[in-house]
């Protein structure tokens, strides 16, 4: 099973957003619950669209300011980018059918 991997840092995030036509990122944190709870929709998305998508993860606890850069308040969080340009955000606990429903749309 293909799961979504983190994204270590700010240099590689920036290569993924930049050569992928479609990047979904996932903003977590070990200490957050509700991460937690989506964390298998994200590696099903992972899965289920590795030939059409990117599907990562990102600390936001180490990438502080990434999660500045894109105004993140609250957790989680799941960035949709197209052509290098953020599209959607998606805040809060979803179904994976939501997840994949906005996934969709950018295809």
């Amino acid at each position: 099973m293909s799961t979504a991997s983190f994204i270590p840092d700010q240099t590689e995030f920036d290569q993924l957003r930049l050569s992928s036509a479609l990047l979904v990122v996932d903003c977590t944190a070990t200490w957050c619950g509700p991460c937690k709870v989506i964390a298998p929709f994200i590696d099903q998305l992972a899965e289920n669209y590795s030939d059409r998508a990117k599907v990562m993860k990102l600390d936001i606890d180490s990438n502080k300011a990434i999660a500045k850069q894109y105004g993140l308040r609250s957790i989680p969080a799941v960035l949709f980018f197209k052509g290098s340009e953020l599209q959607e955000t998606v805040v809060g606990v979803k179904t994976y059918e939501e997840f994949s429903q906005t996934l969709e749309k950018y295809l």
